[in-house]
């Protein structure tokens, strides 16, 4: 390769390197004792490769996946917040609601961001997001709970499921496919309850537009 090439070929990779920003992901957790969860948690790579916790030192968080639209949207939001570099706090008097923490953290290091309520929108909806997040990783946990501890129950969590789908409150909808599956496929779950899986599953694999 003659020494222009070479230049040519540094020169695009550096380019290419820089246009990617490399690894980013946002941290988002609620601290409200005497709610359910008292605490919780959620990690979300640019990828949109996310992690639910319910403690802060739990080993075996809960994985999923945003869609790259999610994730997208999400990180969007982050960056019309100025990853979280100025406060969010508004200066209201309302009712303690939580501390919530943001934080973005990138190869150029961190930002992060505290507050109880804001008015800005965009925090708002980030917020809304994260709180989908929770709720979606809470379903899956009852639902995985009860097919595993409690096949009477099966029906009323996936019930919920579905209500929380038809309020569009369910976040990386893909991490319900294998549970779903599993219990479509399962002849000793009710058949009221195989029959609402199947509707969910199909449901999620073909999106209505």
């Amino acid at each position: 390769m003659n020494g222009a090439r070479w230049l040519c070929l540094l020169l695009s990779t550096a380019t290419a390197s820089s246009a990617g920003g490399g690894a980013a992901r946002l941290f988002f957790s609620r601290t409200f004792p005497g709610s359910a969860p008292a605490y919780f948690e959620v990690r979300v790579e640019k990828t949109g490769d996310a992690e639910y916790r319910e403690a802060p030192d739990e080993e075996l968080p809960l994985k999923f996946k945003l869609s790259e639209e999610e994730a997208a949207a999400v990180f969007a939001l982050a960056e019309k917040l100025d990853y979280f570099r100025h406060p969010l706090e508004s200066p209201a008097k309302v009712a303690f609601m939580g501390t919530k923490l943001l934080r973005y953290e990138s190869d150029d290091g961190k930002s992060e961001v505290k507050f109880n309520y804001s008015e800005d929108v965009a925090a708002q909806t980030l917020l809304d997001w994260f709180e989908r997040m929770a709720e979606s990783a809470e379903l899956r946990i009852d639902l995985e709970r009860a097919a595993k501890y409690d096949h009477l129950g099966v029906m009323h969590a996936l019930e919920t499921l579905d209500a929380a789908m038809e309020g569009h409150r369910v976040v990386g909808a893909g991490q319900f496919l294998p549970m779903l599956d599993r219990i479509t496929n399962n002849e000793t779950y009710m058949h009221a309850a195989r029959t609402l899986a199947a509707d969910l599953a199909g449901a999620i694999r073909n999106p209505k537009k």
